[in-house]
């Protein structure tokens, strides 16, 4: 198999999951701008004990690309998530916003929020709509660059070792930064608001992996001190196929101290395995837990059954039932299903 620039399919693939069906409004001399992204609406259980209609993580975005000589392109991307189920709450918030520059020796460089190098190996198993990777996004996963990372620089590039075998490098780095929320707790006759902010020193992070013969596999490093604690990660992940195309599976186990929402010792485990049929259908099922070490507590475990079917380019329909395992937080168990569509523009 002849190996090409992985690293930079890797940086194409993220910054193309969510504009395939991006409209190209303009292209010429080197330049191009398009807008893309999707909504999606289900109906059932989804995220809440009530049976209602819901949306799952719509989004829109704007995408620039210029050639700018020596090999090198130049392009910007800004995305949002969409709020259009809810009138007169807000409509928009920052996912993406980044100015970045591709040379196919020299590698990408990219500044600004974006989806870190910590996601291109953990990420294997984040595909299905509905039910995939929940511990990427826990509740301070912009500051600790576990998916999209807050205000890093990153950088990715390729190395060929032989014709048959390549690794991809992926390095970020986020500064100094505090992050403040306000939390809201019933009480006897009112509600509390507690406000909370934690001081996050910088972080690195630098991400190793391979792909052969359909195979993939990748190690990824995630470190920097938060309120004087050392928060860093350990992430191992091995995955095979082409997900919706036959079949794929991926394995994730991740190894944390003070890492995923304050646990001092937690360990994550995610696996998935899908089939993708000529018809359009892929069958998914996943399983996911997230381990208190310390106290040997289940923060939570679930599995899901998930059916994804495109009806046509740039229309997807999904239905999926995920089962709640049980924890030791709070002990109750509830289940939660969707069935629904999204549409990619």
């Amino acid at each position: 198999m002849k190996m090409t620039n992985i690293a930079m399919a890797v940086a194409t693939t993220l910054l193309a999951s969510t504009s395939a069906f991006a409209a190209e409004v303009y292209s010429g001399s080197g330049t191009s701008l398009a807008i893309g992204g999707y909504v999606d609406v289900g109906v059932g259980e989804y995220n809440s004990e009530d049976f209602k209609v819901h949306q799952v993580s719509p989004r829109i975005n704007i995408e620039g690309k210029k050639e700018i000589g020596n090999g090198v392109t130049v392009d910007a991307k800004g995305e949002w998530a969409l709020n259009y189920l809810d009138g007169g709450n807000t409509s928009f918030t920052t996912r993406l916003g980044y100015i970045g520059a591709t040379h196919e020796q020299a590698g990408r460089l990219v500044v600004g929020t974006q989806w870190a190098p910590y996601y291109d190996v953990a990420g294997v198993a984040d595909k299905p709509i509905a039910f995939a990777n929940d511990f990427l996004y826990g509740s301070n996963f912009n500051q600790l660059g576990s998916a999209r990372a807050e205000k890093m620089v990153s950088y990715r590039n390729t190395l060929n070792v032989s014709s048959d075998v390549a690794f991809n490098i992926g390095l970020g780095w986020q500064g100094e930064t505090t992050d403040s929320a306000i939390t809201a707790s019933p009480g006897l006759g009112a509600v509390t608001y507690t406000r909370s902010s934690a001081d996050y020193d910088a972080r690195g992070q630098i991400a190793v992996s391979t792909v052969f013969a359909g195979f993939g596999l990748g190690y990824v490093y995630n470190q920097g001190d938060v309120d004087s604690e050392k928060a860093r990660s350990h992430v191992f992940a091995a995955n095979y196929g082409n997900y919706g195309k036959g079949l794929y599976v991926a394995l994730v186990y991740g190894d944390n101290d003070n890492f995923y929402n304050g646990l001092e010792d937690s360990s994550q485990y995610e696996a998935i395995a899908a089939f993708g049929l000529d018809n359009g259908v892929n069958v998914i099922l996943n399983y996911e837990s997230v381990e208190d070490d310390k106290n040997d507590k289940t923060q939570f475990s679930e599995t899901a059954i998930q059916v994804e079917y495109t009806v046509t380019s740039g229309l997807v329909a999904f239905a999926g039932y995920q089962i709640d395992l049980g924890n030791d937080i709070d002990k109750e168990e509830n289940d939660e299903y969707t069935v629904g569509a999204r549409y990619f523009f």
